[in-house]
């Protein structure tokens, strides 16, 4: 049986993270707790002129092998297990010298930090906390009388806690407490699983174990009447979740999605091969474009589908400067990111206070292995990224017309934004830039007439006497069960395609395609997205 208010009188604090600890030990001690301590936290803590026992001293055994044994002993564990309202608990207590240990402070051993460091396979196990972790469970397990904090921005708060309460803490607060205790053991057994797989090369383990740190409580999910957080996997690849945000309101569920989608649509366009823009909305591109600056890049991009381009989001592969933030603004637009932006940009932006600007300080390799995971009715869904990469040496030409070397730069550019398109997915381009884009038909050809409609639209919006679909090429984001979109695409000027190849009636596209006159490449890959 647990009770409300439980008082705090001593307390064991083991941490590898010390930023805080000594002003937190000092307002304990300032309350009269007695302080417990290990190794180089008890250090620390004399070296502040506090007074600390050393769990050493209560075991009456010595720190040894490394300091792999210290804490794990019923001197300790029994302070932190025994009910205060069970008789039998408390004699036992008093029969072997064990006095209750209320409060108890722990951080792990830097596992995870370890592993992202690219540290070696021993030291990386050297660094797997297990005394810390059989205390902190030990602990929240009996939050009906003990507190247990594992994150150092806690200390503020527990403090609090004892102020108002003067000097104990609620049932309550107690058991918040266990739940971030526990919730941080499973992450950091996670996170050991995690890398101890990948160290086997176990891509299929039989067990799989994720986890996440709340980054942000969002007003609502992809509809108002859904619940929605924002979950960090602590991953410092450049992104939305590691993105400084400059100004503008926090982003919604929606937000985060399409940004990360526009940003990792745009590194796939190296800025030393120059600048490129692509703009999103709902998870899709409605432009993409390389350009000879950013802001040529962005009105390329701009001008693929100038309707669908109001409130989207907006991502570019370099600096965002002052003459394309202008650009930028001449349209509403719910977010931008780029790896910086200049004091000037920012200036310019600045008057467009709902407009949120990110910067990541870099791009993501799109070449980099990852795990994706979706979760579906009674189970999750687990796959590699889609890292795959085309080069034009992987092409194979089918048709009697080989691609000119201005298709074949073309069939490539189109090739990586098909990537980024919700299947079934049609991109047709033209010079570096996207100028009508099909996504997420139940119908190929259904994508196909898509993308060339807009192409027609946006022709009709520039003033443009023909369609820029006239003379574009156009990638499928896999085969084309039958010559009819293929055709499609022919009908609405396509020179040249760039698919995986692989159906069943392969012959009779290509034949189809000779007699259209294209030019047509296999990738012998395919980038389906759902």
């Amino acid at each position: 049986m647990s009770i409300d208010l439980v008082p705090v009188r001593r307390a064991l604090l083991s941490v590898s993270d010390k930023t805080g600890l000594i002003e937190f030990a000092q307002a304990l001690a300032a309350r009269g707790v007695e302080l417990l301590s290990t190794g180089g936290t008890a250090a620390a803590l004399r070296g502040a002129g506090l007074t600390v026992t050393d769990v050493s001293e209560i075991t009456a055994f010595p720190e040894m092998m490394d300091g792999r044994v210290k804490t794990l002993h019923p001197m300790v564990h029994g302070g932190l297990l025994a009910l205060r309202d069970n008789p039998d608990h408390q004699q036992a207590m008093k029969a072997h010298g064990i006095d209750a240990i209320d409060l108890l402070v722990v951080n792990l051993y830097p596992f995870e930090a370890t592993v992202a460091a690219g540290a070696d396979y021993a030291t990386c196990i050297e660094n797997i906390d297990i005394g810390g972790p059989a205390m902190i469970r030990a602990a929240a397990k009996n939050h009906g009388f003990v507190n247990v904090v594992v994150d150092v921005e806690d200390y503020a708060g527990l403090l609090a806690e004892l102020e108002v309460n003067e000097g104990t803490t609620s049932l309550l607060y107690r058991k918040q407490l266990a739940l971030t205790a526990y919730a941080r053991t499973a992450a950091y057994d996670a996170a050991v699983s995690g890398w101890m797989a990948d160290a086997l090369g176990e891509a299929e383990p039989r067990r799989r174990a994720i986890s996440g740190t709340l980054a942000q409580t969002l007003r609502y999910g992809e509809n108002p009447h859904q619940s929605a957080a924002f979950y960090s996997d602590g991953s410092t690849r450049p992104g939305v979740a590691t993105a400084e945000q400059f100004q503008g309101k926090a982003l919604s569920y929606n937000n985060i999605n399409d940004t990360d989608a526009a940003f990792e649509l745009v590194a796939e366009f190296d800025p030393a091969a120059g600048p490129a823009v692509a703009i999103i909305k709902h998870a899709n591109p409605c432009g993409v474009a390389r350009g000879e600056s950013l802001t040529d890049a962005y009105q390329r991009a701009f001008n693929c589908d100038q309707t669908s381009a109001f409130g989207g989001i907006v991502a570019l592969n370099d600096t965002l400067d002052a003459d394309t933030a202008r650009e930028i603004t001449k349209i509403f637009t719910e977010v931008v990111i780029a790896p910086d932006v200049t004091d000037e940009a920012r200036e310019i932006f600045a008057a467009k206070k709902n407009l949120r600007l990110l910067t990541t300080g870099g791009l993501p390799d799109v070449t980099a292995p990852g795990r994706v995971w979706r979760q579906v009715a009674g189970g999750y869904l687990v796959q590699d990224k889609d890292n795959g990469h085309i080069d034009i040496g992987d092409l194979k030409v089918v048709t009697e017309r080989a691609p000119s070397e201005s298709e074949l730069a073309d069939l490539l550019f189109a090739w990586k934004v098909a990537k980024h398109v919700k299947s079934n997915a049609i991109v047709y381009a033209r010079d570096g830039a996207t100028v009508g884009v099909g996504a997420g038909q139940m119908s190929r050809v259904d994508s196909t007439r898509i993308a060339a409609r807009k192409a027609q639209d946006m022709a009709e919006t520039l003033g443009l006497a023909t369609s820029p679909a006239e003379g574009a090429v156009v990638a499928s984001d896999a085969f084309f069960p039958f010559p009819d979109g293929l055709l499609t695409a022919a009908g609405a000027g396509a020179t040249a395609v760039i698919q995986p190849g692989g159906s069943m009636r392969d012959a009779d596209v290509i034949a189809a395609a000779n007699e259209a006159g294209l030019a047509m490449v296999f990738t012998g890959m395919r980038h389906f997205r759902h």
